[in-house]
C-alpha cells in the first residue's frame, strides 16, 4: 500500500512520465524488498537508509546509485509528509558524487546536420519518414520522446503550430516552420500506412505496425549517421546543436529557453558556455605573484 501511494504521488502530484514512474517504482520496490524491516517502514532508521545506498554501490555504477538515491530521498520524504512514517529520513540519503565529463561543445556542425538530411533516401517511405523526424529534431529541438508522442491532432495546419507533449506532462505550442511542415505532409500523404490504427504521426516501417518509440527515434539518427559517414550520435545532440546555433546568432538566452522549452532559466544558462569568444572577453589575466617581474624574469 505504501508503494502504491508513492506511485500515485509521482503520477498525480509530480506529473512524471510513465517511463520515469516505472523506473522510480522499480528502485522503490528494490529498496522495500531488501531494506525495509519486517516491522514496517516506521521501523526504518537513518543507518538503514545509508546502508541501502552503500549496498547499492557494491554492484551498480555510480550513475545508477545516484538515481537510486534520488528515488529513495523522494520516497522517504513522501512517506513522512503523508504520515506513513513518523520521522523524516530523507536527509540520511548520501549525496552521490558522479563527476561529469566536459560537454563543451555538445552539438554538431551545420555541415553534419546537412549531411544527415541529405542522406535520407526520400524515394522510399522510410526515407521520407526519417527526413521528417530529423527535421523535427534539428530545426525545432524536439526530444526523441516528443517526436514519438507527436499525434495527428497535435498539428494545427491552419495556425501553423504544433503541440509538443514535453517532459513532466507539459504541453506547449511551437511554430511549425514551412520546411518541417512540408516534410510531415509528404510523409502523411505518401508514406504513412493508411491502415494505421493509432493517432501517433510516425509509424515503424517494419511489422508489426505500431507507433515509433523513443528508442526507434534514436535508431533513425544512428542509421542516418552511418549513411552520412559520421560518428554515431544521439537525438539530443541535435537539440543541443539548435541551442548552439541560436547562441551563435546572438539570440537572447530567454528566447532560447522558450524554443527549447526549458523548465528553468538555469538550464538555458548552460548554453552560455558554448560562446567561447564571448567568454574569452570576460576572462581576466591571472595576477602575477608579488615581486615577480612582468617579463617573467627573477
Amino acid at each position: 500500500m505504501e508503494l502504491v501511494r508513492f506511485g500515485e504521488y509521482l503520477r498525480e502530484e509530480r506529473r512524471l512520465a510513465d517511463s520515469t514512474i516505472a523506473a522510480n517504482m522499480a528502485r522503490a520496490r528494490r529498496f522495500w524488498a531488501t531494506h525495509v524491516p519486517a516491522a514496517g517502514v516506521d521501523a526504518l532508521t537513518a543507518a538503514g537508509v545509508t546502508r541501502a545506498l552503500l549496498d547499492e554501490g557494491t554492484s551498480r555504477r555510480p550513475v545508477s546509485v545516484k538515481a537510486f538515491g534520488y528515488t529513495l530521498r523522494s520516497l522517504l520524504r513522501f512517506w513522512f509528509i503523508a504520515g506513513i512514517t513518523s520521522h523524516d529520513l530523507s536527509a540520511a540519503t548520501l549525496v552521490i558524487r558522479h563527476p561529469q565529463p566536459s560537454r563543451l561543445p555538445v552539438g554538431v556542425s551545420r555541415d553534419d546536420v546537412t549531411a544527415l538530411l541529405a542522406h535520407c533516401d526520400r524515394d522510399t517511405g522510410a526515407g521520407v519518414r526519417d527526413y521528417a523526424v530529423l527535421l523535427l529534431l534539428a530545426r525545432l529541438g524536439l526530444r526523441a520522446v516528443e517526436v514519438a508522442r507527436l499525434r495527428l491532432d497535435d498539428l494545427d495546419w491552419r495556425r501553423g503550430v504544433l503541440l509538443v507533449r514535453g517532459k513532466g506532462n507539459r504541453d506547449e505550442h511551437l511554430p511549425l516552420p514551412h520546411e518541417v511542415g512540408e516534410a510531415i505532409v509528404a510523409y502523411l500523404r505518401g508514406a504513412r500506412p493508411a491502415d494505421a490504427g493509432f493517432r501517433e504521426v510516425f509509424a515503424a516501417d517494419r511489422a508489426p505496425l505500431r507507433p515509433l518509440t523513443r528508442e526507434a527515434v534514436g535508431g533513425i539518427v544512428e542509421r542516418a549517421c552511418d549513411r552520412a559517414g559520421l560518428e554515431r550520435l544521439g537525438p539530443h545532440r541535435l537539440r543541443h546543436t539548435l541551442g548552439e546555433q541560436m547562441v551563435a546568432a546572438v539570440v537572447p538566452l530567454n528566447a532560447i529557453g522558450q524554443v527549447l522549452r526549458h523548465a528553468t532559466p538555469l538550464t538555458t544558462a548552460g548554453y552560455a558556455r558554448v560562446d567561447v569568444a564571448a567568454l574569452r572577453e570576460l576572462a581576466q589575466p591571472w595576477p602575477a605573484p608579488a615581486g615577480a617581474s612582468l617579463g617573467g624574469e627573477q
